[in-house]
C-alpha cells in the first residue's frame, strides 16, 4: 500500500500514464466534462474536495510547463484567481467558452467538488529532465 502522495488508485494510475505535453483539466463540479478524455471524478459533496486541495495534490506529483484558465475567473472568483496566479506565473487566460473547447483535447479530467465559479485550469505536462 502507498503511504504518501495520491492514494486514489484511479487517479494515481491515470497520472502515471501522462507524458510530455499531455493536458489535464482540473475542474469544479459544474464544468461540462467533454466526451473523450479519461475522467476521475473526485466530487463528493459541494466543496469537497476543494479545487485548491486537488490542484496542490496534483502539483506535488506532476511536472507542469503551462496552465490555461478562463479570464472570467478574475472577477467571479478572486480566491481561485489568486491561487492560480501564485502557482503559475505565466498563466494564460482565455474566454471560458474557449477553455471548454480546449478541454476536449485533454488526456485526463479531474473533477473536484468545488462549488465556486470558474475554478478550472488546464495543465500542460512537462518533463522532469
Amino acid at each position: 500500500m502507498k503511504k504518501a502522495g495520491i492514494l486514489n488508485r484511479h487517479l494515481a494510475g491515470a497520472l502515471a500514464e501522462l507524458g510530455h505535453t499531455d493536458e489535464v483539466l482540473v475542474c469544479d463540479a459544474g464544468m461540462p466534462v467533454p466526451a473523450g478524455p479519461r475522467v476521475v471524478d473526485l466530487a463528493f459533496r459541494a466543496g469537497v474536495p476543494s479545487f485548491a486541495e486537488v490542484l496542490d495534490g496534483l502539483l506535488a506529483e506532476l511536472v507542469v510547463e503551462g496552465a490555461t484558465a478562463a479570464a472570467e475567473i478574475r472577477g467571479a472568483n478572486p480566491a481561485a484567481s489568486a491561487l492560480l496566479d501564485g502557482r503559475f506565473p505565466g498563466l494564460v487566460l482565455v474566454p471560458h467558452e474557449r477553455l471548454k473547447e480546449l478541454s476536449a483535447g485533454a488526456r485526463l479530467v479531474v473533477r473536484t467538488g468545488e462549488a465556486r465559479p470558474y475554478a478550472n485550469v488546464l495543465l500542460r505536462c512537462g518533463v522532469f529532465f
